[in-house]
């Protein structure tokens, strides 16, 4: 498996893990919360954004698509991912860049070089390599070959994670990194299902496998407001990773990064116009982490 799909590769990172950092983006993603700043990234398959800002009406989108996956209605161009090949016709007929696409297919080879031309500065900084998504373990194949060829490197590779993983699977690949940069959602299996679709007894048997195999890892927590954001709910995950075992946590304040793609999409967004939380909002929130013990940062 030579081949992945990545829908973006970002370098100069500083907020996936430590040093200075490019972070590879894989899509797919098993979770659907309803706040996720990167909607594009949940389908494993190539997806078509349109920009009703530049867009000029021309047609020649719906005109080039030899699947008929394009269509206008009422003024808007209107994508049918069922029907769409990905085959990027659309993308390169538009004139006005209205459209755009979000994955494409890239080789290991092509990924390694370009993580290699920042090597000096993983070096400097104490950085590396942040696999992340949607989930970074989402294309296990592909991501097995990928590392491989990253560490003939001797580089730091760190992985973000929803930990909602086949136990085989994660602990096949979980050991071959450095870092994971693992979220917590909620510990309460019920609410995690009402905010991501899916419960979480799978994500914490593998956080706690991870850590009872000495594992480094990180457990973050996306602050999300009336999701998680109780001093309740903070209490209940002090609770729940320091039962585990775990002796520090980062948290995410929830923020609005992402609301622009979803128009793009024609998307739903469940948080529009919801208030960002800032670290100032989160003290009492963060206080109940350091009174168990945890070193609880931003």
């Amino acid at each position: 498996m030579t081949k992945g799909l990545i829908f973006n590769i970002q370098k100069f990172s500083i907020h996936d893990g430590p040093g200075i950092r490019t972070t590879i983006f894989l899509k797919g993603c098993p979770l659907r919360c309803k706040w996720c700043a990167n909607p594009e990234s949940q389908s494993a398959n190539v997806q078509i954004l349109w920009d009703q800002k530049k867009c000029v009406h021309c047609l020649q989108c719906v005109k080039s698509c030899m699947h008929q996956a394009i269509s206008c209605r009422e003024g808007e161009i209107h994508i049918d991912e069922a029907l769409c090949q990905g085959c990027l016709n659309c993308v390169s007929t538009c004139l006005q860049s209205a459209l755009s696409n979000e994955g494409e297919t890239k080789e290991i080879e092509e990924i390694v070089r370009i993580a290699l031309q920042d090597k000096d500065f993983y070096e400097e900084s104490g950085g590396g390599i942040t696999i992340s998504g949607g989930e970074g373990m989402s294309q296990p194949d592909f991501l097995k070959e990928l590392v491989k060829e990253l560490k003939k490197h001797n580089l730091h590779l760190a992985i973000e994670t929803t930990g909602y993983i086949p136990k085989e699977t994660f602990h096949e690949l979980a050991p071959l990194f450095d870092l994971l940069l693992f979220d917590v959602k909620h510990y309460d299996t019920n609410r995690h299902f009402e905010g991501t679709g899916v419960h979480n007894e799978r994500i914490i048997n593998n956080l706690k496998w991870g850590t009872h195999q000495g594992l480094e890892i990180l457990p973050r927590i996306p602050v999300i407001p009336s999701f998680n954001d109780s001093i309740q709910d903070a209490a209940g995950f002090a609770s729940l990773l320091t039962e585990i075992g775990l002796k520090k946590v980062q948290l995410l304040p929830f923020h609005q990064f992402g609301e622009r793609k979803y128009e793009m999409m024609h998307k739903e967004y469940a948080y529009k116009n919801v208030k960002a939380l800032q670290k100032e909002d989160l003290t009492e929130y963060q206080n109940e982490f350091i009174k168990k013990g945890l070193d609880c940062f931003f």
